[in-house]
């Protein structure tokens, strides 16, 4: 495209988004306007189309680490802080109801939250929501991330953890990089192992989720714990 071409294209997009909102526009469209606010003197819809076949969705590009997104010839740091903000930007729109209510209460803005934030990853993530005796959440921690398949997770330290910040029940948290959040066995008997030792300092476990991006599985619905 020539300079007037880019500009005005770029001004069609903007027209579009404000004038119809988000369903006036594919994923690369939005991919290709995020760009633009960290490399204004380049054409980014051939790069926001790459980066779509580089990751497969938008919720993976969003979700890339930055040294994998810089790894993607043309987008540099610039371009990966710009995708970066926008991801951290709908996390907190996400995660403003999980806050401001019990978590029981609020157990689907809580899983839109997870999925969000976890759905995508690469490697496992594991996290501990500590809440107190009104079920508020008053500590969201990521305690280990590990390979594609495992993170390593110890009862002790999550039990030390809890009781260092004064919880009364947890929410353990975790992703299948796989998509499949169907749980394993060390999954069940981890969950079964901190309930245990919970149960000795009056710290319940509400339930342990798991999140796939094929959906999510919980083993208090399931049964399993």
């Amino acid at each position: 495209m020539t300079t007037d071409d880019t500009a005005g294209h770029r001004e069609r997009l903007r027209t579009r988004l404000l004038e119809s909102g988000r369903e006036a526009l594919a994923d690369y469209d939005l991919i290709e306007h995020l760009l633009m606010l960290g490399l204004p003197r380049i054409d980014t819809k051939p790069l926001a189309k790459e980066l779509l076949r580089e990751f497969g969705s938008i919720g993976r590009v969003l979700s890339a680490a930055p040294d994998e997104l810089t790894r993607v010839k043309g987008l540099g740091r610039s371009g990966a802080a710009a995708l970066k903000i926008a991801q951290a930007t709908a996390l907190a729109l996400l995660a403003e109801p999980v806050r401001e209510q019990p978590i029981l209460a609020s157990w689907q803005a809580l899983l839109d939250y997870l999925r969000a934030d976890m759905a995508w990853l690469s490697i496992e993530r594991v996290r501990v929501l500590h809440l107190n005796s009104k079920n508020m959440l008053i500590r969201d921690e990521i305690i280990s991330e590990g390979t594609l398949d495992q993170a390593a997770v110890h009862v002790r330290e999550v039990v030390k953890r809890a009781l260092e910040i004064g919880s009364s029940a947890l929410v353990i948290v975790h992703n299948h990089p796989s998509g499949d959040p169907k749980p394993s066995r060390a999954d069940i008997q981890l969950t079964r192992d901190i309930i245990e030792a919970g149960k000795r300092l009056n710290i319940a476990v509400h339930d342990h989720v798991i999140i796939g991006a094929s959906g999510h599985a919980s083993l208090r619905e399931q049964g399993l714990i």
